[in-house]
């Protein structure tokens, strides 16, 4: 808690779906600190079983005297399914515990949602960050909320016991079986994984490679701070000669996020930017025009397309 900047007084938000690893949060939470929890549920109104899962949370909230709220968000109409639902789910929480005077939210991630995450970042080639996964400190996607998650070592089937032993009847949500979804291939791949392929072990490098991206964090700061001018609207970076290429990265994805002024470039187009600069080409990406050589690279933006509207 401390770590988070939170004190033995603070309070909390639960975010439980009725599922078992957040019915065993909300159980455990309710031993050991009831007067300072409240409980949120979200319907995102995309399966006609989810009210009845909310409904279901809020009786057994109202049995362990804890105050619970439903939350009903709109999803967005564009992009991916699982990632609108996730942002607006975190959006409708960080609003509820702002109207709820809550210090933080907590979520019931565990080991085997860990290890799935990174095998999932490392499918798609992910670096460090994305292979560090889940933090157990982190804060609301889009907002400044601590998010904790508390449960990153424990096992799916551990939190399991914690509920049949407390009474309490989980929620099954089908979607957790819908081979259509990578992270349910992934899951049904590491139950039959070799035994000495253990999720909690997992769950530990990713906190040491967490470690690892916070001290290329801090370098890349220091990075930004002696080495990047803003004027105007362009940016200079004047890099160091012997800065890692991986520090010098995290540094250009920051100046490409801050200059964008065609939408956000993603990880990979930003990595394709860095190779181009470093063999001293001029490249234009999301609306700046980039030009390396040496150890200046300069960002400028790029003039308007022909035929663009006035």
């Amino acid at each position: 808690m401390e770590r988070a900047g939170l004190s033995q007084q603070s309070r909390v938000g639960l975010a439980v779906s009725g599922g078992p690893d957040s019915m065993a949060l909300l159980t455990l939470a309710a031993r050991s600190c009831p007067s300072r929890i409240a409980v949120a549920s979200v319907d995102h109104a995309l399966r006609p079983e989810a009210a009845a899962e909310c409904a279901h949370v809020a009786a057994v909230c109202a049995e362990l005297d804890v105050r619970h709220d439903t939350l009903r968000p709109a999803v967005g109409a564009h992009g991916n399914l699982q990632d609108r639902a996730r942002r607006a789910r975190y959006a409708a929480l960080a609003d509820w515990a702002g109207r709820c005077e809550l210090d933080a939210i907590v979520t019931a991630h565990h080991a085997d949602d860990q290890a799935e995450t990174m095998l999932m970042r490392l499918a798609r080639g992910a670096g460090t960050r994305g292979l560090a996964a889940m933090r157990d400190i982190a804060v609301v996607p889009g907002g400044t909320l601590p998010l904790l998650r508390p449960l990153l070592s424990w096992r799916h089937d551990a939190l399991t016991r914690i509920v049949a032993d407390a009474g309490i009847v989980p929620v099954e949500d089908p979607s957790n079986r819908d081979r259509a979804y990578l992270r349910v291939r992934v899951r049904e791949w590491l139950t039959t994984a070799p035994g000495d392929i253990d999720p909690v072990r997992m769950a530990r490098s990713a906190a040491h490679l967490a470690e690892d991206d916070d001290a290329m964090e801090w370098a890349a700061r220091r990075e930004w701070d002696e080495c990047v001018v803003r004027d105007g609207d362009g940016t200079t970076l004047r890099y160091a000669p012997a800065a890692p290429g991986a520090v010098r990265l995290r540094v250009l994805g920051r100046i490409m996020r801050e200059s964008a002024r065609e939408g956000t470039p993603r990880g990979d187009e930003i990595a394709r930017l860095h190779d181009r600069l470093t063999r001293g080409e001029t490249a234009t990406l999301a609306g700046i025009r980039c030009t390396g050589g040496g150890d200046v690279w300069t960002f400028r933006p790029a003039p308007p397309r022909r035929g663009a509207a006035r």
